[in-house]
């Protein structure tokens, strides 16, 4: 069984790049789903029926499927190698892992809302909540780079950072829009 370690991580990691990147585009299609609203008729209603349309495809071709390969992966390489378990490392990892599905089934309620006209989230808003998914992919991938405990009070302060800056961009975004009255 061990000789197939090196196919479930390049499962893992293949699948975890596709879950990345469907959450990535399901959240700008949510951003413009909801500036869909300030658009006059008919457009706002032939923008917000392709929307749901691309969300609910995404979601079941996309993020769905590499999601669950993702944790199949994972799953079938701690119990080839479960003296992963033992370091410490793996749990900060799983903890993310963990804040990562909550998000993905949050986003998943988001999509049953914005389907029935629910529009709970601002575009600001969702521009933010879109930035949180970066966190959780950058602090797995220093988690698993670094593995040491010091390193990880560096690359949490570091995430902290990108955090940070990436608010202050999302802000500075908003307001160049304000400016140019998009």
């Amino acid at each position: 069984m061990a000789e197939y370690y090196q196919y479930f991580k390049a499962v893992h990691i293949v699948f975890v790049i596709s879950w990345m990147a469907g959450l990535f585009y399901l959240l700008s299609l949510f951003i413009y789903h909801t500036e869909a609203n300030d658009k006059a008729e008919p457009e706002k209603s032939v923008l917000k029926k392709q929307f749901t349309k691309m969300e609910a495809t995404l979601w079941k071709i996309i993020c769905q499927p590499a999601m669950l390969i993702s944790l199949v992966a994972g799953l079938c390489m701690l119990h080839i190698n479960s003296g992963l378990l033992q370091m410490d490392w793996m749990w900060v990892k799983l903890g993310f892992v963990v804040g990562l599905l909550i998000y993905h089934f949050i986003c998943g309620r988001i999509i049953v809302g914005l389907r029935n006209d629910r529009y709970r989230w601002s575009s600001f808003q969702l521009r933010l909540w879109r930035e949180l998914a970066t966190i959780f992919m950058i602090a797995i991938v220093f988690v698993v780079i670094l593995k040491s405990a010091l390193d990880w009070v560096y690359g949490l302060i570091g995430i902290m950072g990108v955090a940070l800056l990436i608010m202050i961009a999302v802000k500075l975004y908003k307001k160049s829009r304000e400016k140019k009255g998009e």
